[in-house]
């Protein structure tokens, strides 16, 4: 029987967003191995109502348990937003979204107080950013805006040039007459668009990338509870509930290196 250390971390997202999450526990904590779900025979989740994303959740979850992880990580923004706390009272392992990571980073940077947050329309909805905000840093003042073409965009590859730049100046233009200093990728798609974004709310705003708050977060939990993997050649396991060439081939720009392999797997 192999010790708990050893045992992989479990990631899930709604489908190759989450990879910029695993991308940066890859690299923060490169002696861990990881088993990945993307949902991409349900994605998006962004649009669908809470009871869905719920009960998608737990389903993605009870899949990652089967395959012994640690913890459950979930890499998915709104799923964060509405599932995370029933699948923190159902699962018998740690669980980590990117909403709070994300929130308590952006609370921490920002100097002025006014932080942006830019996310899916179900994650913008349901106001999970503004709450964790405001529990980080009372008397924040939030300015939230959807932006559903930027997910697109990113797994068509265009980040940059007129198409994206114009979309982005379009969404983003409140956000700058807001005078915000601090700007919360609320999306996992959003950090391949970084630099258009960037660009349209001003280059001096500090942009929060939530993957790389999780994966400090990841990385505390796991030591809290003794279970940081000790030296050793760490494995990925990529997994996809529909069309898996699709998913390496888009993949590919979310982990930032090529996906040769991803399993197709069944879900009730």
């Amino acid at each position: 029987m192999r010790p708990e250390s050893s045992r992989p971390i479990g990631v899930f997202d709604s489908g190759v967003g989450g990879l910029t999450v695993l991308k940066a526990l890859m690299e923060r904590l490169p002696n861990e191995s990881t088993v990945y779900l993307g949902d991409t025979a349900r994605v998006p989740y962004g649009t669908k109502s809470a009871e869905v994303v719920r009960r998608y959740s737990l389903r993605n979850a009870e899949f990652l348990l089967a395959r012994d992880v640690k913890l459950l990580v979930v890499a998915c923004n709104t799923a964060s937003s509405v599932a995370l706390p029933s699948l923190a009272e159902r699962l018998g392992v740690p669980v980590v979204g990117v909403i709070e990571p994300g929130a308590r980073a952006a609370a921490a940077s920002s100097r002025s107080g006014r932080i942006g947050v830019i996310g899916t329309p179900g994650t913008i909805r349901s106001g999970a950013y503004r709450r964790a905000l405001e529990a980080a840093r009372p008397g924040v003042e939030v300015k939230a805006k959807s932006c559903p073409l930027f997910v697109p965009l990113a797994e068509e590859g265009w980040t940059e040039g007129e198409v994206p730049t114009l979309i982005a100046r379009t969404y983003l233009e409140g956000l700058r007459h807001d005078r915000i200093d601090t700007l919360v990728l609320g999306c996992t798609h959003y950090p391949l668009l970084r630099a258009v974004i960037s660009e349209a709310v001003g280059g001096q705003v500090a942009l929060i990338d939530s993957a790389e708050a999780t994966a400090v977060a990841v990385e505390e939990a796991l030591r809290a509870q003794g279970l940081l993997a000790s030296e050793g050649e760490a494995t990925h396991q990529l997994s996809v509930t529909d069309v898996p060439d699709r998913f390496a081939e888009v993949g590919a720009r979310f982990l930032g290196r090529p996906i040769l392999h991803a399993e197709q797997v069944d879900m009730p």
